[in-house]
């Protein structure tokens, strides 16, 4: 008998607690405005803070990284990049060679060439939106090689700018999940030399 008393008490305990945190939990999401967010926005911020936490390095957090493959020149990366830039509807907005310092040391940055493209169609109704989204524009894929010949494409994570706030609404979503499937794709494939 003492201990079904022990196992209902502690029973009652624990559903006191789980329904106060709950209860907690939706207080402050209302306080906060927190539910109004995207339904990936929580998530979004702890990967990044979680990032950052590891590395301690923001911007590092908030950007995609792709290896370039030894066998791949830098040339072929960035013919790479304008071809499927065409495939994804993309137009390529700018190639700039940033420098070259032939005599980098292995841990020094080498050489520096910046792509910049943008769907225009896509740009225009996101600044329609909000004049602050021309901050992500026009989308960049940075190609960086180390004096030890290491190289990579550098491009920013567009997690946050999509669902890092209110919900977009549903025809700008299907847009803005475009681009973001586009500068992920783009580097990922050139990084190996696909046309």
């Amino acid at each position: 008998m003492v201990k079904n008393l022990i196992t209902a008490v502690l029973a009652a305990g624990v559903m006191m607690l789980v329904s106060g945190c709950s209860t907690m939990h939706m207080g402050w999401t209302a306080v906060t405005g927190q539910h109004k967010l995207d339904d990936g926005a929580m998530k979004a911020y702890d990967d990044m803070f979680t990032e950052v936490m590891k590395n301690g390095d923001p911007a590092r957090a908030m950007m995609n990284e792709y290896e370039v493959s030894e066998d791949v020149s830098n040339e072929d990366v960035v013919e790479s990049i304008k071809a499927l830039a065409e495939e994804y509807n993309m137009r390529v907005t700018g190639d700039t060679k940033m420098f070259t310092i032939p005599d980098a040391k292995p841990n020094e940055v080498k050489y520096v060439e910046n792509l910049s493209m943008c769907s225009l169609y896509i740009a225009k109704k996101f600044l329609n939106h909000s004049r602050y989204f021309g901050g992500f524009m026009p989308c960049r894929i940075m190609l960086v090689e180390y004096g030890n010949g290491k190289r990579y494409l550098i491009t920013m994570d567009l997690t946050l700018a999509i669902h890092g706030g209110y919900p977009l609404p549903p025809e700008m979503l299907k847009l803005a999940t475009q681009v973001k499937t586009a500068m992920e794709e783009i580097p990922a494939r050139a990084a190996k030399g696909d046309f």
